[in-house]
């Protein structure tokens, strides 16, 4: 009887690892992709999914976009109708580059699982902008006489967003996959720092002027707060922040 119940308690400690074993034989359970969709958006971004069960997976992904212009700034200049001139300037010369790291906890709702069908994915996404070369103009009296100035800023600025995926997920042969971001909104907070040294002197009514114009900037979401000295320009931008996460993803499961 003792060495009966003994076996029994091997049993039921060894089977949940044999099955576990089986199942991990079966099915792929790592994915390493790469998003195409970002390549045409100047930057490159990889995610690595890994299957916790028939369910469940976890995955990370990474962008880096190097030092570019503005995306799409035509697109952003038609669309946002600025009546000023001077965002127009500011995203025709501006630079920018960007990084950003997005952990997603997956649910597949199909019947097939493990890394394929339709899922929904609660994310958070960390990401870091650098800027240079936004390029300000301003107006100084010269002895009565209107002269118009420039100044050029640079920083960097940071949001934190969270969002929900929906997507889908095909197996594409034996080792290829194939990863739909149908839609994947998000919404969270942003801050940032620009600053600027003007190569003279910036006299008490330039520094009003260029004040004005740099506050008065239609910049969608974020409100930005200029801090001007007759040696330094800085600009504090905080406000809400929001994106959307869509593409096509090619991998490789193993």
């Amino acid at each position: 009887m003792k060495k009966l119940l003994l076996l029994t308690g091997l049993l039921l400690l060894i089977t949940p690892g044999v099955f576990a074993q089986k199942a991990s034989e079966k099915h792929q359970m790592n994915f390493v992709k790469v998003n195409l969709t970002s390549l045409f958006l100047k930057n490159y971004g990889i995610q690595y999914e890994r299957v916790l069960s028939k369910r469940v997976s976890a995955a990370i992904g990474f962008r880096l976009m190097p030092y570019t212009t503005i995306p799409f700034k035509d697109k952003i200049i038609d669309m946002a109708n600025f009546e000023d001139q001077e965002p127009i300037n500011i995203l025709n010369h501006a630079q920018m580059a960007n990084y950003a790291i997005t952990p997603e906890i997956r649910f597949y709702l199909g019947k097939k699982g493990y890394g394929r069908g339709f899922y929904i994915a609660p994310y958070y996404r960390y990401a870091t902008y650098d800027v240079n070369n936004v390029d300000i103009t301003f107006e100084v009296d010269e002895g009565g006489v209107p002269s118009e100035k420039s100044i050029k800023l640079a920083g960097n600025l940071a949001s934190h967003t969270g969002g929900i995926m929906f997507g889908a997920q095909w197996a594409l042969g034996k080792y290829v996959s194939l990863d739909w971001w149908i839609l994947g909104p998000a919404y969270g907070v942003s801050s940032g720092v620009l600053d600027g040294l003007p190569s003279e002197p910036i006299p008490a009514d330039g520094q009003a002027d260029l004040k004005q114009e740099i506050e008065s900037l239609e910049i969608p979401m974020v409100k930005q707060t200029a801090t001007v000295t007759a040696n330094s320009v800085k600009v504090d931008i905080t406000g809400p922040w929001a994106g959307i996460r869509s593409g096509i993803i090619i991998g490789i499961k193993f």
